[in-house]
């Protein structure tokens, strides 16, 4: 097979790889960083704290990630085609590849929030905030490069989950390298195909790492001591003026008198000192 004649397939196979681990990402990053989050939030000593509910989310991760991805595409083959009308192509596999790659997500997500500083969710629990707060103000944020890092690491797995589905006809480099490097002989191709995939791993390992890395100096982890002490400064700031303003009726300190409670004792008993002078 000449390059004019292999340029076209590897150019289409491609962009079918591109679109199915696309859009299997999005899919994966939407379901599982909410799981990961609440399979953090409701183990012990969560905010949410659930023993019974964690332990099911968990044992369902567990049996998903544990599934060989070959056998969960047949598996959902049904479930597939009730969704997309078909079982090949690139529409067809991207509901496996979403479906296993959720738990898979999910597990790298609650170990990067399981990283975050306790110190930081605490401080903004002193300061009056909910669960929500704690989770949009202090675990995303936090927990950010790791995220990216998963990311990345998702997206690199379903490349090599892609490839798996070409062999059922999902198209993409998998079905490339199966079709003409495997059943035609075409050993030249089927290298190709090997060396474009690990260039564009290679790729978007280094743009995932180049982001996480960009996330960590501008202040992702790095950053939480700092924010921890502001933060605790705030409520020490916060408490120490509800408190002032708690004891101004009896110590004048709300109208700039500046008297400490030992004025006030002394201003007390002064009246009484003068009405004995009186007597």
């Amino acid at each position: 097979m000449t390059w004019s004649e292999m340029q076209p397939l590897l150019e289409q196979a491609c962009w079918d790889t591109l679109y199915m681990v696309g859009w299997s990402t999005v899919i994966a990053v939407v379901g599982g960083l909410p799981l990961g989050i609440l399979l953090v939030l409701t183990d012990r000593g969560g905010l949410l704290q659930n023993t019974v509910l964690n332990k099911v989310i968990g044992q369902v991760v567990n049996i998903a990630r544990s599934m060989p991805f070959i056998i969960l595409m047949v598996a959902l083959m049904g479930f597939t085609r009730s969704i997309t009308g078909t079982t090949i192509g690139r529409e067809a596999a991207i509901v496996p590849l979403a479906i296993g790659a959720i738990p898979f997500f999910a597990r790298l997500v609650e170990t990067a929030v399981r990283e975050v500083d306790g110190g930081l969710v605490e401080a903004v629990q002193s300061m009056g905030g909910n669960t929500w707060t704690v989770v949009r103000k202090v675990l995303v944020p936090e927990s950010l490069p790791s995220l990216i890092s998963s990311t990345t690491t998702t997206i690199v797995a379903l490349i090599g989950y892609s490839a798996m589905a070409g062999t059922v006809g999902a198209g993409g480099l998998g079905d490339i390298a199966i079709r003409y490097g495997y059943q035609r002989f075409e050993t030249e191709l089927m290298w190709i195909t090997v060396a474009v995939l690990a260039v564009v791993i290679s790729l978007i390992q280094f743009v995932g790492d180049y982001a996480a890395r960009g996330l960590h100096r501008r202040g992702g982890q790095s950053g939480a001591a700092p924010r921890l002490r502001l933060l605790r400064s705030r409520a020490a700031v916060n408490s120490g003026s509800r408190a002032t303003v708690g004891s101004a009726p009896g110590t004048g300190v709300g109208n700039g008198s500046g008297t400490g409670p030992a004025d006030a004792d002394t201003s007390a008993e002064a009246p009484a000192a003068d009405v004995g002078k009186v007597a």
